[in-house]
């Protein structure tokens, strides 16, 4: 399967909900980590979309600004989405692979992700409450994971999982 992996572009906006419905349906929204990501706005510089050779989006991955205990800045990883025709063909895991890298190029440290362990354990993710990181909603314990994107970057850090408030949209902030 021919792909290429670019950072969000403006028209992949419009295919990126379907996509999401369609791979896990409309009650995701209920879940934990999009109250994390309500209203605000993804990590700068870490929305990317895997794009077929004609331009059709076949997969998104998307990170957001979190912080733990108001101490450690983080990001939260995800949603990560691939049309389910292809699923299993190798886009997830280069998007993932292609956002962990931007990520630490761009100084980030610690990354979060609630998802299946044995997708994400080869990347080096580890349980996250076993590393004291606790999440403000119900979760599955060993689908919370946590990855020290620098090496050490957990060393005195612990506490509840934040919402990032320095990124919320001017959309959300008209609301409050």
């Amino acid at each position: 399967m021919s792909f290429e992996i670019l950072a969000e572009r403006p028209d992949d906006a419009a295919h990126i909900d379907p996509l999401l419905d369609l791979t896990f349906g409309f009650e995701r929204q209920q879940k934990t980590v999009y109250g994390l990501r309500e209203g605000l706005a993804p990590a700068p510089g870490l929305c990317f979309s895997a794009v077929a050779p004609g331009g059709g989006l076949l997969g998104t991955l998307r990170f957001w600004p979190i912080d733990i205990a108001g101490r450690a800045p983080a990001i939260l990883l995800g949603p990560l989405a691939v049309e389910p025709a292809l699923q299993g063909a190798g886009i997830g895991r280069a998007l993932v692979r292609h956002g962990l890298a931007e990520a630490k190029r761009l100084g980030e440290e610690i990354c979060v992700v609630v998802g299946a362990p044995a997708y994400y354990e080869p990347f080096g993710f580890v349980n996250a409450g076993l590393a004291g990181l606790l999440l403000p909603g119900p979760v599955e314990a060993d689908r919370f994971q946590v990855l020290e994107i620098v090496p050490d970057a957990l060393q005195g850090v612990s506490g509840m999982i934040r919402r990032a408030e320095a990124f919320a949209t001017a959309e959300s902030l008209r609301r409050a």
